[in-house]
């Protein structure tokens, strides 16, 4: 039987076949797109997951946070949710002259303003050939404000008081917690150090006591500045102290100084005796810093332990250690004002002091 083959239904159903495929591949291919996608999107949410798993509070981060100064007062919150107090930004230029503007025209850092931006709370001109002086003020120097603010509403309500009533009546309210201070400064440390010519040295002591002993307990506050923690304030705390010790100093303290005894280890001990001179400020600069520092980068991570450890079961040794810190902290804030302050005292005593006057003195005893 001989079959007769169609020309044109032959093409015909070529035609179909082959458009069926082409309509078979097509979907196909739109399947494997889909499902890749799919794919994509489980992979990018389950890193998603993941990384928000696995976020962590940067411990290192909030505690220097809290202790180096700021162009802004944060007190919580992070990006725009953050609760943020703007401070002035003051920029004298050589090119602009004194500018003026809130730090919110940085927006956290993360714009510009007038050519300037805000890295690492540093202010930086995008001009090159700029120079200028930032002289904002910053936390630190609010805090400061704010202490000082608060010593003179205290002692000067307290010398209004003893100017109506006298000194005969008991003391009251301020007066009764305040007055036994102010005498054990005066007679424990002052006089015990300086001698008879204190009197003159009370002021600045009394002044230099408390102005460390608010900003101390005002630092132990979370969401306050850490003034004492600052290195620059204890500088300058040191630097006041060494022209006070140095400027009243007497001939024999200078004499002990350049003219050392004996005379033939001169060119070995008068070096030793003259850095001696600055030493002693710079300890007392150092001592404050590292100790008030120090005790709040430790409160700070051991209340991060939770964060970093992130199990219920850490919480209470944390909270009980830093309990114990904080109570520790209060004794330290006490204790750093009566070293500082009995310190400086010291330095002044021993400035003061005539040596060759005492030494005929011992002899003349002895003989």
């Amino acid at each position: 039987m001989i079959c007769k083959i169609n020309t044109s239904s032959l093409l015909k159903a070529v035609s179909v076949v082959f458009f069926a495929f082409l309509s078979f591949l097509s979907y196909s291919n739109k399947q494997s797109q889909h499902s890749s996608v799919s794919e994509d999107h489980s992979v990018n949410k389950s890193v998603h997951e993941n990384t928000t798993k696995n976020e962590t509070v940067d411990i290192t981060k909030v505690a220097f946070e809290h202790i180096l100064d700021s162009h802004s007062w944060h007190f919580w919150g992070e990006g725009h949710d953050a609760l943020v107090f703007s401070l002035p930004i003051i920029i004298y230029s050589n090119t602009k002259g004194l500018q003026a503007f809130m730090s919110s025209k940085f927006d956290h850092g993360q714009a510009s303003y007038n050519n300037y931006t805000l890295v690492d709370e540093k202010i930086i001109s995008s001009d090159t050939k700029e120079s200028f002086y930032d002289l904002s003020i910053t936390k630190n120097v609010v805090q400061m404000f704010i202490s000082v603010a608060l010593i003179l509403w205290l002692f000067i309500s307290i010398a209004k008081t003893y100017k109506t009533s006298g000194i005969r009546t008991a003391p009251k309210g301020k007066q009764s917690f305040f007055e036994p201070v102010i005498i054990f400064v005066r007679d424990e440390i002052a006089k015990e150090n300086i001698g008879a010519r204190s009197e003159k040295y009370v002021p600045y002591l009394l002044t230099v006591f408390f102005l460390i002993l608010i900003n101390n307990i005002l630092g132990l506050i979370p969401v306050s500045a850490n003034l004492t923690g600052n290195i620059a304030f204890t500088l300058v705390l040191s630097v006041v102290t060494l022209f006070v010790t140095n400027f009243g100093a007497s001939g024999s303290y200078w004499k002990h100084i350049f003219l050392p005894k004996p005379y033939f280890l001169w060119f070995i001990l008068m070096p030793i005796e003259l850095v001696g001179v600055f030493s002693k400020p710079f300890a007392l600069m150092i001592r404050l810093f590292a100790n008030i520092a120090g005790g709040h980068i430790v409160v700070i991570s051991l209340v991060g332990l939770i964060f970093i450890f992130k199990s219920i079961y850490i919480a209470p040794v944390s909270v009980a250690f830093t309990l114990f810190i904080d109570i520790l902290e209060c004794l330290v804030a006490l204790l750093q004002a009566y070293i500082f302050t009995m310190l400086t005292a010291l330095f002044i005593g021993s400035a003061m002091e005539d040596h060759g006057h005492s030494n005929e003195e011992a002899a003349s005893n002895h003989n």
